[in-house]
């Protein structure tokens, strides 16, 4: 009955809706989506302008708030130091390999005095890590999505690219808990497009999934059978994306003006024009430009297409090497799914159909498929399914031994969740500790892998060199993760870690990012009440409507004409930053339609009865 509908949603109701549902969420470099899934049907939410697609472009004012989306992106020209892109890139990377894959002017790297801390970007007169921007754009997407659906969220099912690494997975998950997320599952950004593609139901045999997004590209291999997604293969480069080709474009009309002094701030700028030529290219075939202030440059689509011919060819190499991993041919693959912005390029669908020899599936959109396949995760972990996941690790995991080699333990490609044990022994007499350290990468020697961590065994009895028995474990969780456990078997001696790089968030940046967010706690809460006032605004506009159409020849004419005046006061209160006032209209429009809800409830009765 409507008087029961529009009652305000309790405290404790809200908190069930809250750990009930969880959200499915595509962090990307370029732009960011958050889905919802219910009964097996995804759908991207929008934000207040209406849009799925959330730039991932964060900026920070003094005095403010972090600023996410459209409204940082027109910040890039006003105070481009101050606007920060594509960081998405940095997660989990240290200063000395942020400073190597940054790019030109994009992202500026702090100058900490060493080079195996987490990377800090420049932003303004302040510093930011990778985590933290992850972490605004996440929060951002969560206050979008407990907009569209009325109720506080608490989890998520985060994507990540199929390459990313140990420490780029716990950065996202360090970045979710700063925003106030759960992360349930981290999965494969390929996997979740594969799912929203709805290839579980009835498909079988093996497909490819090309995931070509802003900053990252990942090319995977599913077999499916019966409900089971078991990845066979997966293999990418977290430094190739649509980021590149425009970087390629404003460095060709830097070539036509070379006079131009070409400065961090005006590069920022010129990389969004870039991005714009770049996307209107890919549906037109020519038109005339001004990457840079009084230019006028012609600048095709086949222009574009010899510029960026070598990154589609590297994305092709990628394949053949995921392909021979699995064993495989193009002939074997049954479909090929695209995933990602970049693959709306003409240049890039068409050379993936070439090297396949078949056309690739578009018929959903690239940019919120893999969104879609994780709202449909979030669902199965909360609600049930029966789909089953079975993805791999990306990259081999080991750790050294004596002269300095990397012992691999897990391969990569190996089905997860997993746990692998060899056994070690001491190489001195009366050794009594042993120090494990733990490794990621394909290389032989530990110089050319990257440290994922260390620790040390102790309590070993004194024993002759390779007399001590030492059972070493590695345990991948179904987020990649990796827990490494070390037992001495005359003993039992043990020792365990949770492996997260040196250079990862330690849990005084946890704490004071924390604190951080705290001091600006009275405006977030404001902002949330003002939020919530809404929804229980919209809800009874939408109630109400709903009535009228089914009841409303219960209205006189003067009473319809009254309500309706009186919703529409309302509805346009909603844009308000004045919470009180949008709390008086809906006071009046509830007052004014108690006559109503007691005529309907009347007319119910009746019917009952009759």
């Amino acid at each position: 009955m409507f008087l029961q509908i529009t009652e305000p949603v309790s405290s404790v109701v809200q908190e069930k809706l809250s750990q009930a549902f969880a959200i499915g969420i595509d962090l990307g470099t370029t732009n960011s989506v958050v889905a919802f899934s219910e009964n097996g049907l995804p759908k991207a939410l929008v934000d207040a302008r209406g849009q799925r697609l959330l730039p991932s472009v964060v900026a920070y004012l003094d005095g403010r708030r972090p600023i996410v989306g459209e409204e940082a992106v027109d910040l890039i020209d006003e105070s481009p130091d101050r606007v920060v892109m594509s960081a998405k890139r940095l997660m989990g990377r240290s200063s000395a390999e942020a400073r190597e894959i940054s790019g030109k002017y994009t992202l500026t790297i702090a100058d900490q005095g060493t080079t195996d801390t987490m990377a800090q970007l420049k932003v303004g007169a302040g510093m930011k890590t990778p985590v933290e921007v992850a972490a605004d754009i996440l929060r951002a997407l969560k206050t979008q999505a407990e907009a569209a659906l009325g109720h506080p969220i608490e989890k998520a099912v985060i994507t990540v690219p199929a390459y990313f690494d140990e420490a780029a997975r716990q950065a996202t998950k360090d970045a979710a808990a700063l925003a106030g997320l759960k992360a349930l599952r981290l999965i494969n950004e390929p996997t979740a497009a594969a799912l929203a593609y709805g290839l579980d139901q009835g498909s079988e045999g093996v497909y490819a999934v090309y995931d070509l997004g802003g900053g990252t590209f990942d090319l995977s291999l599913l077999r499916m059978a019966k409900g089971v997604f078991q990845v066979l293969a997966t293999g990418g480069d977290v430094t190739l994306g649509g980021d590149d080709i425009d970087r390629l474009i404003v460095e060709y009309f830097h070539h036509a003006s070379p006079e131009i002094d070409l400065t961090p701030g005006l590069y920022k700028q010129a990389l969004k024009a870039a991005r714009s030529i770049k996307e209107y290219l890919s549906r037109q075939e020519w038109g005339r430009w001004a990457v840079f202030e009084n230019q006028d440059c012609p600048f095709d689509r086949t222009t574009l297409e010899h510029l960026a011919t070598p990154l589609a060819e590297k994305t092709i190499d990628i394949c053949r090497r995921v392909l021979l991993d699995a064993g495989l041919t193009p002939k074997d693959i049954k479909g090929v799914v695209l995933v990602g912005g970049t693959t709306r390029m003409p240049l890039i669908s068409g050379r993936v159909a070439e090297f396949f020899g078949q056309l690739p599936l578009t018929n959903l959109n690239p940019d919120e498929v893999v969104a879609l396949g994780a709202a449909l995760q979030a669902e199965a972990l909360t609600q049930g399914a029966e789909t089953l996941l079975l993805d791999v690790t990306p990259l081999s995991l080991g750790l050294e031994t004596m002269g300095g080699v990397a012992e691999k333990i897990i391969p990569r490609n190996t089905p997860i969740p997993a746990a692998f044990s060899q056994e070690f022994t001491t190489y001195q007499d009366g050794q009594t500790a042993i120090k494990i350290h733990v490794l990621q990468g394909e290389r032989e020697m530990v110089q050319h892998c990257r440290s994922l961590g260390e620790f040390t065994l102790t309590g070993i009895p004194p024993m002759a060199a390779g007399a001590a028995r030492i059972i070493v474990t590695f345990q991948v969780d179904v987020d990649g993760l990796l827990t490494v456990s070390a037992r001495e078997k005359t003993t039992n001696t043990q020792q365990e870690v949770t492996v997260k790089p040196s250079y990862g968030l330690t849990e005084e940046d946890y704490h004071r990012i924390l604190r951080e967010n705290a001091a600006h706690g009275s405006l977030d809460l404001k902002n949330r009440l003002l939020a919530e006032t809404r929804v229980k605004a919209q809800q009874l506009l939408h109630q109400l409507d709903k009535a009228i159409q089914v009841d409303g020849n219960l209205l006189t004419t003067i009473e319809r004409e009254s309500l309706l005046q009186a919703m529409t006061a309302l509805e346009q209160r909603l844009t308000d930053a004045d919470q009180d006032a949008i709390v008086e209209r809906q006071k009046i429009l509830e007052s004014m339609s108690v006559p109503f809800a007691t005529r309907r409830i009347e007319r119910l009765v009746q019917q009952s009865t009759e």
